[in-house]
């Protein structure tokens, strides 16, 4: 009866800020106890039927199994990914507009195209990779990777790359790689094509040197002995691939790449939404109905959890802006 009769006594604009103060602590959990209560928005800023879009399409459809609600794809292509992108991180922290995202997200920073950047989301978990590779035409006179490298190193200005566009992944993938050779990448003459798939066709027709998309996008020509892999740029081989040995291995330098996909949500996203999606994603994630389909494409399963992600996100930028920042010397000599 004492605090009744303390809060009858107050002033109305006191009681009414005790009284809120009083239940604001049990209303709160009683969100996030809900979640998820209605359908779930997940954007994937690239086209259907891409590499994005397959993982996205493949953890969502077993995410809902595991969340209880349905979860609604949606394609927000075009911008290098920037717009797509820019809606998740601009999206209302509630845990029901999420996005599946790509590395290009490391890229965009380091060239002055957005300020966009990992810090601007809250990482859930990432799922996978895409490494990179390095594929000539079948019958080749560069049997191995030390002689393409001899090569590019005699015949200044003469060999073609290719993969992507200049400035996006595979792009980024070959000037690192030329980098850590101690070359400058503009001593190859890099062929801008859309996507690695494309890339592996230009070599297979005879009309650039050498790709470095990975080999998942070159499997068929591969398969079919159009095209010869030479290494791999990963840590390890791949076990898709086992057979390719690492640029470690065949040269000697520590150079990866590898495009990578994970979920993540808006920036402020509340931990205890975090804390219920989390779990859910690293399930599908780890699970085998996720990665069987992603290998079978060509993909290498990589789980890391929401600190995890964090740190390997703000990793990948550093190494993009190192990269950026070397290109950016070799061109002021």
């Amino acid at each position: 009866m004492r605090l009744i009769d303390t809060l009858m006594s107050s002033r109305p604009l006191r009681l009414g800020a005790v009284v809120a103060a009083l239940f604001a602590p049990l209303a709160a959990p009683a969100v996030a106890a809900d979640y998820p209560s209605r359908p779930i928005t997940v954007f994937v800023p690239y086209p259907a039927g891409g590499g994005t879009d397959i993982v996205a399409r493949t953890l969502t459809g077993l995410l809902e199994k595991e969340l209880g609600v349905p979860i609604n794809v949606v394609n927000k292509a075009g911008g290098g990914g920037i717009p797509g992108q820019t809606a998740v991180a601009n999206a209302k922290p509630d845990g029901y507009t999420l996005g599946v995202i790509a590395s290009d997200i490391s890229l965009y920073k380091p060239q002055g195209l957005a300020e966009l950047t990992f810090a601007d989301m809250t990482p859930i978990g990432q799922t996978n990779e895409l490494v990179g590779g390095v594929t000539v035409i079948e019958g080749s006179p560069y049997k191995t990777m030390q002689e393409l490298v001899a090569a590019i190193k005699a015949k200044p200005g003469e060999l073609k790359a290719t993969g992507a566009a200049p400035g996006s992944n595979w792009n980024i993938g070959f000037a690192g790689m030329m980098l850590g050779l101690g070359l400058d990448p503009a001593t190859v003459i890099w062929v801008p094509t859309q996507g690695g798939t494309a890339g592996h066709l230009d070599v297979a027709a005879g009309n650039s040197t050498f790709a470095t998309a990975s080999l998942a996008e070159g499997r068929a020509l591969i398969e079919s002995n159009k095209i010869k892999p030479l290494a791999v740029m990963s840590k390890q081989r791949l076990d898709s691939f086992p057979d390719v040995p690492t640029l470690k291995e065949t040269t000697g330098i520590d150079w990866t790449f590898a495009l990578w996909h994970g979920m993540v949500g808006p920036k402020g996203l509340p931990d205890d939404i975090v804390a219920k999606l989390a779990p859910a994603v690293k399930k599908v994630a780890e699970s085998e109905e996720f990665r069987k389909p992603l290998r079978e494409r060509g993909f290498t399963p990589v789980y890391r959890d929401p600190a995890q992600f964090r740190e390997f996100m703000a990793q990948d930028l550093s190494e993009m802006q190192r990269v950026f920042d070397q290109l950016a010397k070799l061109k002021q000599n």
